[in-house]
């Protein structure tokens, strides 16, 4: 659906997708300029943030807190302007003295894993930690599939009677928007209990970063900090900051509007906005508007067409329109309706209109599935001819006045038999398309799928944190825009490599899990572009990794419970990339093909013993295709180190697939028990 409309996953804003076997809708209702959570606490942050009620230790140090090992560590929060502050941990001070803006920083020097320890600051005021732990700290983020928690997962139950680590530790950042970085969060660390870990909106604490950091921790056996920060359905541009996005041209407009918005945010400044648009971009809104009962300004009986309502317009000669388009009706009305009170009735409109009788505007809505109700005020109609005019914007997919027929009529105030429809014939005239447009004006409503607003609101407040990496799960909201992710994954990591105090720390990715129908025959797949654009970004990005789930998805459900596979690959990624272990971490991945007159031979890297075919039986997933790029499904055999692939329908093999489809049923593994990489080599 449109802007006010939100799906769980696989939906951005904007956007129209039908996911078979969505079955987590979103718990938040959007209600005008406040997102309310219906199963927990969601903050929105619309105005500046006030210093002076800053606390004087930021809130991501508390008791139970882990602390980045071998890397000095800072530690701050606010207090009066020029006061000095000290930190004290196990005999190790640090100083620091509080700016204009009344913000302290300190520094204390690198330590190795160890504690408990205690930490005191000491200052205007005074805070002591307890039961301090030094470790290796792990961002964990994304979407749902970062946020379901661990009541949510196989062996559920188990899993929870298990989880009691004293040395893993939980933070979880609320969620929150905002137009603007914000310093401050409310949240707390707590020991990894069976208690603490079910603690959370969905399920409880993240299940794919505990399952990650328990896996460290049973190797590396030292204290793993785990801080949580998602949120479902939302596109990785959101979880970049504003800075970073206006290099890249395909944001920084919307990084622009933002600010603009968050500047000048309030109700009658925003309405000025919307009013200069329509007088600039549609030239029905403009002097002698279309609304008026006779018009001059575009012949309508010669130049108007005619459309059948209620329906969409892409279904009424409009195809692929997305912009304005005017509505006009003229009815006759008996004597006595004539200064009469009135309701009119619309139906749902997709997704914005403003209506009119008479050339007046009764009303107007911007949520594309609430029908409208209009009073129109006594005074306005008359016996006779009356004319109702409708200014429908329509921003992406299906728009125009769409409900059931009985949903469109007049009605007389309190004459509800006497009601007359509406439905049928109208006069209609496509205005502006949003190509021809300005972009439309925008306030900010609490939208987590909005440029840098979770950057924003839930990584910001971390910076500059010490942290040893971070894993990202995230991919579905932006699975239509794979060309893009390609390049906005590495400006999200190379952004919070640059703004947390921890160099260029090792940034860890999930790539999507099969998921939806099965095809019978090779095609197109919209996923399989982004799993791509996922595993060119953990080549370019070093030191960065990525795990794959294309094994252990679910046709059905777009949020796989097999969450401990999930973190068990992740953590043998970083094992080997980021601690320097000699361990297998990846499935076969695509090195190098050769053709010959009978097929195309396959080479792979991470073979770790060699390939196999898991379960046995044919090797499948493999399709081929001539330079025609009509792929079928081929014939293939493990050969040594490599796969040969052909088919008899192919006499010049040119392109080779692996497992490209939404959800595809490859079984080529190494012997280390790893699924090899989709791949293709007919690039775009």
């Amino acid at each position: 659906m449109k802007a006010l409309t939100r799906l769980d996953e696989g939906v951005s804003v904007n956007t129209k997708m039908n996911l078979r076997g969505l079955v987590r809708c979103s718990p938040r209702l959007w209600l005008g300029a406040v997102t309310v959570s219906l199963l927990g606490p969601i903050s929105v942050t619309v105005t500046a943030a006030n210093a002076a009620g800053h606390p004087f230790l930021q809130t991501l140090f508390t008791d139970h807190v882990v602390l980045q090992r071998n890397r000095p560590i800072p530690i701050w929060g606010w207090t009066k302007p020029g006061a000095s502050v000290t930190v004290e941990l196990d005999g190790k001070v640090a100083l620091a003295m509080a700016g204009l803006d009344g913000k302290w920083i300190a520094r204390l020097p690198e330590m190795p894993a160890g504690g408990p320890y205690e930490i005191a600051v000491k200052g205007p005021e005074t805070v002591i930690l307890h039961d301090v732990l030094i470790g290796d700290v792990w961002i964990c983020s994304g979407q749902s599939n970062m946020e379901m928690g661990i009541k949510n997962v196989n062996d559920a139950d188990q899993e929870v009677t298990k989880a009691k680590y004293p040395q893993i530790r939980l933070f979880t950042v609320p969620q929150q928007v905002s137009a603007h970085p914000v310093d401050t969060l409310s949240s707390q660390w707590l020991v990894c209990t069976p208690e603490n870990i079910t603690k959370g909106v969905w399920g409880g604490f993240s299940a794919v970063g505990y399952f990650f950091g328990r896996a460290l921790h049973e190797d590396l056996q030292v204290p793993i900090g785990l801080i949580h920060t998602s949120w479902g359905g939302t596109i990785a541009e959101a979880w970049t900051s504003g800075d970073k996005l206006l290099g890249n041209p395909e944001f920084s407009q919307a990084v622009n509007q933002l600010r603009d918005l968050d500047s000048n945010n309030g109700p009658e400044a925003h309405a000025g906005r919307v009013a200069k648009w329509w007088t600039e971009n549609d030239p029905g809104s403009l002097g002698e508007t279309w609304a008026a009962v006779s018009t001059n300004a575009t012949p309508i009986d010669a130049v108007w067409k005619t459309m059948k309502l209620p329906t969409h317009w892409e279904n009424a000669g409009l195809p692929d329109f997305d912009g304005v388009v005017w509505f006009r009706k003229e009815i006759v009305l008996p004597a006595d309706w004539e200064g009469k009170e009135a309701m009119l009735h619309l139906g749902p409109i997709d997704d914005m209109d403003t209506s009119y009788v008479n050339g007046q505007a009764v009303g107007s809505m911007g949520a594309a599935n609430e029908e409208r109700h209009y009073k129109i005020p006594a005074g306005l109609l008359k016996g006779g001819t009356n004319v109702v005019a409708v200014r429908v914007l329509d921003t992406a997919g299906a728009g125009g006045i769409y409900g059931q027929a009985d949903q469109l009529k007049l009605e007389r105030a309190g004459n509800s038999d006497g009601a007359i429809s509406l439905a049928g014939e109208w006069k209609y005239f496509p205005s502006v398309s949003l190509a021809q447009a300005r972009p439309f004006p925008k306030a900010f409503d609490g939208n987590p799928n909005v440029v840098t607003v979770l950057y924003n609101g839930m990584i910001a407040p971390l910076v500059p944190y010490g942290i040893r990496g971070a894993i990202w799960y995230q991919g579905e909201s932006n699975a239509d825009r794979a060309r893009q992710y390609q390049s906005l994954l590495p400006m999200l990591i190379e952004d919070w490599r640059d703004r947390f105090e921890s160099g260029r720390f090792p940034f860890f990715i999930v790539q999507l899990a099969n998921f939806m129908e099965a095809h019978p025959e090779p095609t197109e797949s919209a996923w399989a572009e982004l799993r791509e654009a996922q595993f060119n970004v953990a080549k370019v990005a070093a030191p960065a990794g990525i795990a794959s789930a294309i094994d252990i998805g679910d046709a059905g459900d777009i949020h796989p419970k097999n969450k401990q596979e999930v973190g068990r690959r992740l953590s043998l990624a970083a094992r080997a990339i980021a601690y320097g272990e000699s361990i297998p971490y990846s499935g076969p991945t695509f090195k190098a093909f050769g053709i010959s007159d009978y097929g195309i031979t396959v080479a792979f890297d991470h073979l770790d013993g060699g390939l196999e075919v898991k379960g046995g039986g044919k090797l499948k997933g493999f399709a081929i295709a001539g330079t025609d790029k009509k792929f079928v499904w081929a014939d293939a055999r493990i050969d040594g180190d490599t796969v040969v692939v052909s088919s008899p329908s192919v006499t010049k093999p040119a392109y080779v697939r692996y497992d490209w489809a939404d959800n595809p049923d490859g079984n080529l593994y190494n012997k280390a028990g790893l699924p090899a990489f989709p791949f293709r080599t007919d690039l775009p």
